[in-house]
């Protein structure tokens, strides 16, 4: 179940991070996922004794070849019953580019505005959290754009 917050969960481990990395003209980043064929969050499970900005940095790294700035900030959840874990989202600032790995599981990805993400993801999958995941950081990320432009 997604749950919107935002400080970290305590009660259950945190077992997964994605993020949604904007950039400083306010687009964000997306990728393709070819095993489900859907656009998808950057992120994946934590490995073993990983702490989460080594994981959110690992990921962002495999997934789409970016390296991430140090704006962090968690806004949701997904708690899986299966696990007695979470999923943690992070709105994220792309800091630079760097080389994709290869083999893995993503092959590319997409650079575009919030509204775009929006009707990509209802046109391809049309799944709810997804959207609101995207959504809820859009509107965060209009609040980091303001307090970029007032530093």
């Amino acid at each position: 179940m997604l749950k919107l917050m935002s400080e970290l969960p305590t009660d259950f481990p945190i077992a997964g991070v994605h993020c949604v990395p904007v950039f400083d003209n306010g687009n964000l980043m997306m990728v393709w996922d070819r095993e489900e064929k859907v656009l998808t969050t950057i992120g994946g499970r934590l490995e073993e004794n990983e702490s989460i900005q080594e994981g959110l940095e690992r990921e962002a790294l495999e997934e789409a070849g970016i390296e991430l700035a140090e704006i962090r900030i968690p806004f949701a959840s997904w708690f899986w019953k299966e696990t007695n874990s979470y999923t943690v989202y992070f709105l994220t600032q792309v800091n630079k580019f760097v080389s994709i790995p290869e083999g893995f599981e993503k092959t590319g990805y997409i650079i575009t505005n919030f509204e775009t993400a929006i009707d990509m993801i209802m046109n391809i999958e049309g799944r709810g959290e997804r959207i609101e995941i995207i959504r809820r950081a859009g509107i965060l990320a209009g609040h980091l754009d303001q307090e970029s432009n007032s530093r």
